[in-house]
């Protein structure tokens, strides 16, 4: 009698402890929250919305830079697209993304390989590294361009420094 209350007291705690858990499951790792936070682009929402409100905030095209996010549209193996940021560019056709819930549900890959196979070299056409197979994907996605980290309009900042040397005045009283 005892032995099998204890086994019901242990079976509710699991079937419990599942219960709690599950809204936690719930919360997985998405790709545009994480976007946003490796790349500082401020943009919400379904990763498929992205192209379109970078428009006149952000500046956008066809050029792998580093700090990008590539902008994947949607498809029917993508219902809400995907975005990814670009860590290194390997050359104009080859780049390495870090992104996440792509090869695994709410997993954080980086440094993964994704390949230009446009037939116009704009990457509108990309192959991207699958885990699962431990290679590109079998099948190419549609993607929209790259976004690039800096605001639309925005110049770089540029630091100028005298050279002490050339300057022509007393390197005690200095530049200030």
């Amino acid at each position: 009698m005892i032995g099998g209350f204890r086994a019901f007291v242990a079976a509710a705690t699991l079937a419990l402890g599942a219960l709690i858990t599950t809204p936690a499951a719930a919360g997985i790792l998405q790709c545009a929250p994480f976007a946003r936070q490796v790349s500082g682009i401020e943009l919400y929402g379904n990763a498929n919305t992205w192209w379109g409100q970078a428009e006149g905030h952000y500046d956008r095209g066809h050029e792998p830079r580093v700090g990008a996010v590539l902008a994947f549209a949607a498809s029917r193996s993508m219902p809400v697209g995907h975005v990814a940021m670009v860590s290194k560019v390997v050359s104009d056709r080859e780049v390495l993304l870090t992104h996440a819930n792509w090869s695994y549900r709410g997993g954080i890959e980086r440094n993964v390989r994704a390949v230009d196979v446009s037939p116009n070299n704009d990457w509108t056409d990309v192959r991207v590294w699958y885990g699962p197979i431990g290679d590109l994907g079998l099948r190419s996605n549609h993607a929209r361009g790259f976004i690039y980290a800096h605001k639309a309009g925005d110049m770089p900042v540029q630091i100028a420094m005298a050279d002490r040397a050339t300057a022509g005045g007393d390197s005690a009283r200095g530049a200030f």
